[in-house]
C-alpha cells in the first residue's frame, strides 16, 4: 500500500506504456510540449471533463470528472466519464435509491492503438473504482472520436496484473528519479516530445563506450 504523498498520476501509465522515455520527461523532468493530437486529445477531454457533471436516464446515471485513487497501485486521477448501471447485485450509492454497477468509460482522440496503452489505463480506472466502491468491475469502455465508436475491455487477470506491474516499474524510476534511454522507433514522429528527446541521439555512443573505443584504438 502506498501512501498518498507518493501517488502518481494515473493517467500516466498510457505515457509509460507508449514510451518509458517519454513518461520519465513528462512526470520526472517536468517536460511537455504540444502538438496536433496532444491538442485534439485535451480539447475531446475536456468535453467529456465536464467536472462535476451528473446526468440521470432512467436506469443509467452519467457522472463526469470523477476523482478517483488506488493505494495498492499508488496512482490517482479522474475518469472521463463513470456510467452507473442500475442491478440489483450492484452497489449501493448514498442519496440515490437502488443498487448501481459503476462502468468507467474513457475518450480517446483518434483511433484504436496497435499496443494496449489505452486498456492499461482503462484498468487502472477499474481498479480505483473498485477500492472505492468495494466492487468487482468486469468491463469498461474506450470511446475513439475518429472513429465515434466504443469499444469494450474485458479487465482480464492479465491486464491487471500488467497494470499491477506499470505501476510498480513507475514507482522505482520515480523514486531513483531516472530517464530511460529508448529504442528510436516510427511512434517517436507521433510523439510531441521528439525535438526535446532527441531519439537519434540514443545511437550515439555514451561517454563509456567512447572512452573504450579509444583504447582500443590506440593499443591496436
Amino acid at each position: 500500500m502506498y501512501a498518498e504523498e507518493d501517488y502518481l498520476m494515473l493517467s500516466g501509465i498510457q505515457h509509460f506504456a507508449f514510451c518509458r522515455r517519454q513518461w520519465a520527461m513528462i512526470h520526472i523532468e517536468q517536460q511537455w510540449a504540444e502538438n496536433y493530437r496532444t491538442t485534439a486529445g485535451e480539447l475531446m477531454h475536456k468535453r467529456a471533463h465536464d467536472e462535476g457533471s451528473f446526468e440521470k436516464r432512467g436506469n443509467l446515471m452519467i457522472v463526469r470528472g470523477l476523482r478517483i485513487a488506488s493505494r495498492e497501485l499508488g496512482l490517482s486521477g479522474q475518469c472521463d466519464v463513470v456510467e452507473f448501471r442500475e442491478n440489483e447485485s450492484g452497489i449501493a450509492l448514498f442519496g440515490y435509491d437502488g443498487k448501481w454497477d459503476p462502468v468507467p468509460v474513457e475518450y480517446k482522440h483518434g483511433s484504436p492503438k496497435e499496443n494496449n496503452a489505452d486498456a492499461l489505463q482503462l484498468c487502472a480506472q477499474a481498479v480505483c473504482l473498485e477500492e472505492m466502491f468495494q466492487t468487482n468491475i468486469p468491463e469498461g469502455f474506450l470511446f475513439y472520436g475518429e472513429n465515434r465508436r466504443r469499444s469494450q475491455v474485458r479487465f482480464t487477470d492479465e491486464l491487471r496484473s500488467e497494470v499491477k506491474k506499470v505501476a510498480e516499474e513507475m514507482h522505482a524510476l520515480f523514486q531513483r528519479g531516472h530517464t530511460p534511454n529508448v529504442k528510436p522507433s516510427k511512434q517517436c514522429r507521433a510523439c510531441s516530445l521528439e525535438n526535446l528527446c532527441v531519439p537519434k541521439l540514443q545511437k550515439s555512443m555514451n561517454v563509456r563506450q567512447y572512452i573504450e573505443q579509444g583504447i582500443k584504438t590506440r593499443d591496436i
